[in-house]
């Protein structure tokens, strides 16, 4: 039983957009510099093709502002791929002043294999990896931002990095069979098991949620913030559903207001000697998020 509702579960929650929204492709040969369609003309923006350890390689743009202070680490929700993400991150980036970090997960866009959680977890790393290696980013200047699934990678990766600066959850799950049956237990064979890896993120946490969300009902969201162990004031949006809240205006203030308040925290809290975070993790319009049904 508990394979079989895990697989569906597994089924469920992904849906990559057929066919990819984008393409991906490189000038110059086999060394040439890597393009995005529909961004060749934006300087400020560099693309990456990174191998994982499940052994797939995942596309990854790094949107850069001249004066940001902190990055974004964006997992996005599950039924959009980077193409459909454009408009989102160059709003982002102007309002808030800060880079971005995207990627694409396994099976997603263009880059190769099939989506599972464990992929999502191995493309979170590599891309977190390439953070530190490529950008020059401490996890001290990083923000893990997680949306709908995207809670899931992002969860998992603040669960292991305790110097972030801080996590975004936005519309996100407190498991995968939660969003199914209301269960009150959490089942070995689940996916995505924040419930508990919230309770391992020390930094700051943000919640946004809609009021009106018929997917992930917004207890999820109330539950993550109750369990958070640094709660910065939560944002509930009347009225908002699942896949809507970046066109309330309340959205990108308190957004503002977050990162703001985030660029002035003093990072005075040192990792004690047992939690000393390694250099990396070793190498093992707006978007739709969301869906549950049947093909």
């Amino acid at each position: 039983m508990g394979n079989v509702t895990s697989s569906v579960a597994a089924k469920f929650a992904f849906f990559p957009p057929d066919p990819p929204t984008y393409d991906v492709f490189r000038e110059g040969g086999a060394e040439g510099k890597l393009y995005f369609s529909g961004l060749s003309g934006d300087k400020n923006v560099d693309v990456h093709l990174l191998e994982t350890r499940g052994g797939n390689r995942i596309v990854a743009t790094f949107w850069r502002h001249p004066l940001a202070r902190l990055t974004l680490l964006y997992s996005h929700g599950n039924a959009a791929d980077l193409g459909q993400m454009i408009d989102l991150f160059v709003e982002l980036r102007a309002h808030l002043r800060v880079n971005i970090m995207s990627y694409d997960y396994s099976g997603y866009g263009a880059s190769s294999g099939k989506p599972s959680e464990l992929n999502t977890y191995y493309d979170i790393e590599a891309v977190y990896n390439c953070l530190r290696r490529e950008h020059g980013i401490e996890q001290e200047d990083l923000v893990l931002y997680g949306q709908s699934v995207g809670s899931g990678p992002t969860l998992h990766l603040a669960a292991r990095v305790h110097n972030l600066r801080a996590v975004v959850l936005h519309s996100a799950i407190l498991s995968g069979i939660r969003v199914l049956y209301p269960v009150k237990m959490t089942f070995w064979f689940d996916i995505f098991k924040n419930i508990d890896k919230i309770r391992q993120v020390s930094c700051p946490v943000l919640v946004i949620h809609g009021t009106a969300d018929d997917i992930v009902d917004w207890s999820h969201g109330k539950r993550l913030w109750e369990l958070s162990k640094e709660k910065y004031d939560p944002l509930w949006v009347k009225g908002g559903g699942h896949c809507n809240l970046e066109a309330f205006p309340e959205y990108i203030k308190h957004l503002r207001r977050f990162v703001h308040a985030m660029e002035k925290q003093s990072n005075t809290k040192q990792a004690k000697p047992s939690q000393q975070q390694p250099e990396s993790i070793p190498d093992s319009k707006h978007n739709k998020c969301l869906r549950f049904g049947k093909r």
